[in-house]
C-alpha cells in the first residue's frame, strides 16, 4: 500500500489562508446580527492568540541566544584574524544598504496607509490597550533627546528589560537594551579563554536549538492561527485588506530583486572581480536549494560544495564565511525586516520621525545576527522591533498568511549574500598576499 504523501507546511499555511478568508467573506455575506457575530469572534479569536503567544514567548530566548553566539563567533577576533573583521565590516554595510533599500520603497509607495478607514478602525480597536500605551510611550519618546535614548540603550536591569519586554508603558530600554546586553555578552564571552566558556558556549547552543524546536512546534500551529486570525479580520473588515497586503507582498520582493540583481552584481563587478552574469549561473544550484527549503542553515552544505567546486573559492574562506553568515550575514531578512516593520507603523497610524527611522535601521542590522536560519525564524524577531517603536507585537499577525513566499524569496539573499561575501573576502585576501610579497596583483 503506498504511503499518503504530507502535506508541506507552507501549503497547509496558504490552505489555511484561503479558508480563513472565504469563511470570514461567507459568515459577513449572511447578514448575522452584532451579536451572533462578536460570539462567532469570540469562539475563534483564541486560536489565533494561542499562536502568536506561541511565537511571542520564543522571542527573548531566541534574540538573547543567537545573538551571544552570533557575536562570539564573529567577535573573536583574535582567531579568526582579519578574515573575521572584514567578514563583520561587510555584513555591517551591506546589510546597511538593504535595510535602507528597503525603508525607501516603503516610504515612497507606502502601503499601509492604503488601509481603509474601516479597516484601521479595526486594528486599533482589536489593539485598544496596546495603541493606546504605545501612543503615551510614543509621546514621552518625542520628548527624550538622543543623550536619553543612547543612554536607555544600557541597561541598568537586563533582567527587567525582559520581563517588561512586551509592556507597552515601559520606557527604559526594552528589548533594545536585551539586544545590546547580548551583544555586549557575546564580545565579552570571545574574549575569554576558551576552556573556561565550554560549557557556557554549551548552554547558549542548547538553549538555542531548544527555543528552535518550539518555533518548529508554533509554526505547526500556523495554518490554523492563520485561519482564525484572517476569518477574524474578514469578518470584521471584508476583504479589501488583500490588495494592501498584495502591495506590501510586491514592495518586499521588489526590495529583494533590487538588492540581489544590482548590490550584488556592484559588489561582485568591482570588489570581487567577478563577472556578475557568469556568477549567479554556477551559483543556481544555491539558489533553488535555498528557495526550496527557506532556509539558510539547511542550504549551508550545498553553498560550500558549489562554493568550492564550481565557484573555485578556495575552502578555508567558504567554511568560515558561509558557516558565520547563515546566521550573521542576512541581509534579504534585514530588508524584509525594515519593510514589514515600517509596513504595520504605517497600518496602525504609527508616525515615525527620522531618529526612529533610523533606530529601526540599526535594529534590523542587528537583528539580521539574531535571526534563526530556518523557516519563520524572523517573525519572532520583528515583535521585537516592532514593539520598540510603539505598534503593537500581535500586528505580526496581519502578515503571516503571506510570509512563505517572502520568506523562500528572502533566504535565496541571504544564501547568495553569503556567497557574494565568500567571493569578496577571497579577492580582497588575494591582493593581500600579492602586496604581502611585494608583487602587484596585475603587473
Amino acid at each position: 500500500m503506498a504511503k499518503t504523501k504530507k502535506i508541506a507546511l507552507h501549503t497547509k499555511i496558504l490552505i489555511g489562508m484561503i479558508v480563513g478568508i472565504v469563511a470570514g467573506v461567507i459568515i459577513k455575506q449572511l447578514g448575522l446580527d452584532p451579536e451572533t457575530l462578536q460570539t462567532i469572534i469570540a469562539w475563534v479569536e483564541p486560536v489565533g492568540q494561542i499562536f502568536l503567544r506561541m511565537v511571542f514567548m520564543t522571542v527573548i530566548p531566541l534574540v538573547f541566544a543567537a545573538l551571544v553566539m552570533g557575536i562570539a563567533e564573529i567577535g573573536d577576533l583574535k582567531r579568526v584574524g582579519r578574515i573575521g573583521v572584514r567578514l563583520l565590516f561587510y555584513s555591517l554595510i551591506v546589510s546597511s544598504v538593504s535595510v535602507f533599500i528597503g525603508i525607501t520603497l516603503v516610504n515612497v509607495f507606502e502601503p499601509g496607509h492604503s488601509l481603509s478607514p474601516e479597516t484601521r478602525d479595526y486594528l486599533t480597536t482589536e489593539f485598544k490597550d496596546q495603541s493606546d500605551a504605545a501612543s503615551q510611550n510614543a509621546e514621552f519618546a518625542k520628548e527624550r533627546t538622543v543623550g536619553d535614548i543612547v543612554t536607555n540603550i544600557v541597561p541598568k536591569n537586563p533582567l527587567a528589560d525582559m520581563v517588561r519586554a512586551f509592556d507597552a508603558n515601559y520606557t527604559g530600554g526594552g528589548l533594545l537594551a536585551v539586544m545590546f546586553f547580548a551583544l555586549i555578552f557575546g564580545i565579552a564571552m570571545a574574549s575569554v579563554d576558551e576552556e573556561k566558556t565550554v560549557t557556557l558556549k554549551a548552554f547558549f547552543e542548547g538553549l538555542y536549538e531548544v527555543v528552535i524546536k518550539i518555533i518548529g512546534y508554533a509554526m505547526q500551529l500556523a495554518p490554523y492561527g492563520v485561519a482564525a486570525l484572517l476569518f477574524n479580520l474578514t469578518v470584521s473588515v471584508g476583504a479589501s485588506f488583500l490588495l494592501v497586503l498584495l502591495k506590501y507582498v510586491l514592495i518586499v520582493l521588489a526590495g529583494l530583486a533590487i538588492h540581489q540583481f544590482v548590490t550584488y552584481s556592484i559588489i561582485l563587478k568591482f570588489f570581487a572581480n567577478r563577472n556578475p552574469a557568469e556568477f549567479f549561473r554556477k551559483s543556481s544550484e544555491i539558489i533553488i536549494t535555498a528557495f526550496s527549503t527557506s532556509s539558510s542553515n539547511a542550504t549551508l552544505p550545498t553553498a560550500i560544495s558549489v562554493s568550492i567546486n564550481k565557484l573555485k573559492i578556495p575552502k578555508p574562506i567558504a567554511n568560515f564565511v558561509l558557516t558565520i553568515g547563515s546566521t550573521a550575514n542576512q541581509n534579504g531578512t534585514a530588508l524584509f525586516e525594515g519593510i514589514t516593520v515600517l509596513f504595520l507603523a504605517q497600518c496602525f497610524n504609527v508616525e515615525l520621525s527620522l531618529m526612529s527611522q533610523v533606530t529601526v535601521v540599526f535594529l534590523c542590522i542587528l537583528a539580521g545576527i539574531g535571526t534563526a536560519g530556518v523557516p519563520g525564524g524572523s517573525l519572532p524577531v520583528i515583535v521585537t522591533i516592532l514593539v520598540s517603536i510603539g505598534v503593537p507585537g500581535e500586528a505580526i499577525g496581519l502578515i503571516y498568511g503571506v510570509d512563505r513566499i517572502l520568506d523562500m524569496s528572502r533566504t535565496v539573499l541571504n544564501v547568495t549574500g553569503d556567497v557574494t561575501a565568500a567571493a569578496y573576502i577571497q579577492n580582497i585576501e588575494d591582493k593581500s598576499e600579492f602586496k604581502s610579497i611585494g608583487l602587484e596583483e596585475n603587473p
